[in-house]
């Protein structure tokens, strides 16, 4: 499992470690990523993603899951998400419908 969210892209990083004499060791930096549920207004259902905690923060701003997914190119979504957001889409235009 990669270590990338799936809203912001956020990935591991590299740089160094160094000491008070200036000793430089490789490390990595691993973003904060969560397994988490997030309600879906417009399926009635929680849809399950990896996100960072930037990217819970972002989904909120954006005034939800439906709200972030329809105000997103379909190029710039995560691939794993493109296939939520045709459900999004396709679930409004039926209540736009009825």
């Amino acid at each position: 499992m990669s270590r990338r969210c799936m809203v912001t892209g956020k990935s591991v990083m590299t740089g160094n470690n160094v000491s008070h004499a200036q000793n430089k060791t490789r490390r990595t930096f691993l973003p904060n990523i969560q397994d988490t549920s997030v309600y879906s207004e417009a399926l009635s259902r929680k849809v399950r993603i990896r996100v960072s905690t930037a990217g819970l923060r972002t989904i909120e701003h954006k005034g939800g899951l439906d709200a972030f997914l329809m105000g997103t190119a379909p190029t710039k979504l995560d691939p794993a998400l493109r296939p939520v957001r045709k459900e999004v889409q396709k679930a409004l235009s039926a209540k736009q419908a009825a």
